[in-house]
């Protein structure tokens, strides 16, 4: 089970696998069984019949008993008298459980998840909105209340009466009659309590929920400092020579924000165009200008994003990495990497072991890269091609590619628009899972016009889960990158009706080229891994069949193993099935030419360990500062980048990078002394990969079989049991990293 902590507070997550690819995330939230005949959302007499010395505001949107968050009214207005009334609710539920907890499932597990969930949902819609819809007035009440919200979670996952009950459960007689989910609930809770405090004579757990408060504020100034500092910069261009390069989706894209900027008469032909720091513009910039000094002022403004002025992250970091040492102390812990890893798969030595192991692997090959991009760089009269630096090999890497290749990745958009992309996940997941897709739009209350509601249903025709999909980049008020989120879990406790259980709830947030005139969305070929991505984590959390609500779908899942699905799912863009069914030029429904699909999956291992080594580098540096690293001490934080940079960066970082400030993955996301994660599931998602290689890429059947065992394991016993175990019920075995090294082109295909 999550302590409340990580539940109500977003966590981010990444498919980070590309160069200089912009932070995407995922995160978890909670809500309640949609019901296909409800209309958009119901408010019930159930919410406010309990005894209890507060009174509802029964208008107040988000204190309804809705079964889809009203997402199109609540405002900013609704979150301090809506969070306040909420919380003295629970508070009094909590005070009334405290009185009557007996060590039983029904008097105490259940009480507990009600109180959890409801929190948890309506924090998680409050803070989606702000992910997706930023504006000051919403970040200030949710600043306002976001300290009362922690101090009523740690009176939570501090309960002493509680915590007790919970041992009690572990040494009755009844412990050996508990389900595995039910020991997993029960074990990980009393972690939790522990690792939230509980332990701690009364001064120290002052210090403790002191550290905790000022934790939750650093991180969310970090995470809106990045998010200004981004909308901040713009690049107005009026001479088109400047932007030489650019594909017309760019300058179509380019002309698009200079109108939303005021500059009437922009047009994608003649300009002006503004660029900004934003991921689709920032991109086509280092991938397609050819003018270099625009591509080092767009690069330089991006690893310097939010360290400066008033927007400064430094002081931020550094206070941060402080209190988790100081966190990590007060626990019994060395250091905070040790913390993190008391609820990980992997220990601090074995995350180490498989980054150095995997660093050997790819050092070679990123080396003969470089000398390669040099080559070819050389060969085309670059001037700097013996001094190649970071704002050119993202350009000549793309140049090298379409050479080698003869794939441009700008002329493999018109196959991949939005919609025949969707269509083509969807079938794939019929295919494997044996369930339907369908779209619900009008089901469900949505906070922006792009936003498209789904229904999954089984076999017979049953819903058995709903998903949100907000596809476009709205650089004004919605956050950059990618993302997965839980609106509602599953639950028998918090079903609506009390005899079935309640369906969960996901929402899947991605930031691409949104359409341009009458052009529909058209994908490069990353951001369609990045949707299979997302929809792998969002697959795990709506097929999940544990009715447990404290570990259904995403929830109780080891970190280091939560990538594991949607990691895995990114490999089926290069099956050839899939890929063709996709690959649909939007305008003449032609399809992907054969030789371009092989070209695709040729180019599938392109700089390979260059792609790995930058990996690894974010997981090491994450591991230094969180393991190793002194505040205050001799070094900066700026040294330890340089210094880890060297073992892992063929160019040394530029002295005054300051990536380490819009590094929201660590300091504003979940993965603190967890970046490592990425690639410790990368190991496991290759691997159960490689079950369905082995059962035969091209037989339907054998594909189906080996689908309905991924789905009935990995996506439908959630954190309900051990991962490792989980795995192993999969595939058979424990997992090997021969399949990652092999996918990637760093190992020889054995015969």
């Amino acid at each position: 089970m999550a302590t409340l902590m990580s539940i109500v507070n977003p966590i981010r997550s990444l498919n980070p696998k590309y160069l200089l690819r912009p932070s995407s995330s995922f995160h978890f939230h909670f809500r309640h069984r949609p019901h296909p005949h409800l209309r958009r959302y119901t408010v019930a007499a159930s919410f406010s019949d309990q005894s209890s010395s507060s009174t509802i505001d029964t208008n107040n949107p988000l204190l309804q008993n809705f079964v889809f968050p009203p997402f199109d009214v609540i405002d900013a207005s609704h979150v301090r008298p809506g969070m306040r009334a909420l919380l003295n609710k629970l508070d009094d539920e909590l005070t009334e459980l405290e009185k009557t907890v007996e060590p039983s499932w029904s008097k105490l597990t259940e009480p507990l998840e009600r109180i959890v969930d409801r929190l948890s949902v309506v924090w998680g819609a409050v803070n989606h909105l702000k992910a997706v819809k930023d504006n000051s007035e919403l970040r200030s009440a949710i600043e306002e209340v976001q300290p009362e919200q922690i101090t009523f979670g740690l009176k939570l996952d501090q309960s002493k009466p509680i915590y007790n009950a919970f041992k009690a459960i572990r040494e009755s007689p009844e412990w050996e009659t508990l389900s595995d989910a039910r020991k997993r609930i029960v074990e990980s809770s009393i972690k939790d309590a522990v690792l939230s405090g509980i332990s701690l004579e009364d001064d120290d757990r002052e210090e403790f929920n002191k550290i905790q408060q000022e934790l939750a504020k650093l991180s969310k100034r970090f995470g809106e400092n990045v998010l200004d500092a981004t909308k901040k910069f713009e690049k107005l261009i009026t001479d088109k020579k400047e932007i030489e390069g650019l594909p017309p989706t760019a300058l179509g894209l380019a002309a698009q924000i200079a109108l939303s900027k005021g500059h009437e008469n922009a047009t994608a032909e003649n300009g002006p165009w503004m660029i900004t720091l934003d991921a689709p513009s920032f991109m086509s910039v280092m991938q397609h200008a050819k003018n270099r000094a625009l591509r080092e002022e767009i690069y330089r403004a991006y690893v310097t994003r939010a360290s400066s002025g008033d927007l400064d992250n430094t002081p931020i970091i550094d206070q941060i990495l402080k209190l988790r040492l100081a966190k990590a102390k007060l626990l019994g812990y060395n250091n905070y990497a040790e913390l993190s890893m008391a609820k990980k798969m992997a220990t601090v030595d074995k995350a180490e072991e498989l980054l150095e192991k995997l660093r050997s692997a790819s050092w070679d090959a990123a080396v003969q890269d470089m000398e390669e991009l040099k080559q070819f760089s050389k060969s085309q009269g670059a001037p700097e091609a013996d001094e190649l630096t970071y704002w050119d090999i993202t350009f000549w890497s793309e140049r090298l590619r379409e050479s080698k290749y003869d794939i441009n990745e700008e002329e493999l958009r018109p196959y991949f628009s939005l919609p025949k992309v969707m269509d083509g996940l969807f079938n794939l997941v019929k295919m494997l899972f044996d369930i339907d897709v369908v779209p619900a739009d009008g089901l469900a209350p949505v906070w922006n016009t792009d936003v498209k509601f789904y229904c999954i249903k089984d076999s017979s025709g049953t819903p058995i889960s709903y998903f949100y999909f907000d596809p476009y980049s709205r650089p004004s008020e919605k956050r950059g990158g990618a993302w997965m989120g839980e609106v509602v879990a599953r639950s028998r406790v918090s079903s609506h009706d009390k005899t079935s259980v309640r369906l969960p709830v996901a929402h899947m947030v991605c930031n691409q080229m949104p359409p341009v005139g009458d052009k529909p969305s058209l994908m490069t070929f990353r951001e369609v891994e990045t949707v299979f991505h997302e929809f792998g984590h969002a697959l795990q959390h709506m097929l999940t069949k544990q009715d447990e609500g404290l570990v259904a779908g995403i929830r109780g899942i080891e970190w280091d193993a939560v990538e594991l699905p949607s990691q895995f799912m990114e490999n089926w863009c290069y099956h050839r099935d899939t890929l063709m069914s996709i690959a649909k030029h939007y305008e003449t429904g032609e399809s992907l030419p054969e030789e371009i699909y092989q070209k695709l999956l040729a180019a599938r291992t392109f700089r390979a360990g260059t792609v790995s080594l930058r990996q690894l580098k974010f997981s090491a540096l994450d591991l230094e500062l969180h393991s190793k690293y002194v505040p205050g001490g001799p070094e900066s934080i700026y040294d330890v980048d340089q210094r880890v940079g060297k073992k892992f960066q063929l160019i040394p970082p530029l002295p005054e990078d300051r990536f380490l400030c819009g590094f929201s993955h660590i300091f504003a996301g979940g993965y603190a002394a967890g970046y490592y994660s990425y690639k410790w599931a990368e190991v496991l998602s290759a691997d159960a990969f490689s079950a369905f290689e082995d059962a035969g890429l091209n037989d339907d059947k054998a594909l189906r079989e080996t689908g309905y065992r991924f789905r009935e394991t990995v996506l439908a016993l959630g954190g309900g049991k051990d991962p490792l175990e989980v795995f192993i019920e999969f595939r058979g075995r424990e997992p090997s990293p021969e399949p990652l090294l092999r996918h990637n082109g760093l190992l020889q295909t054995t015969a």
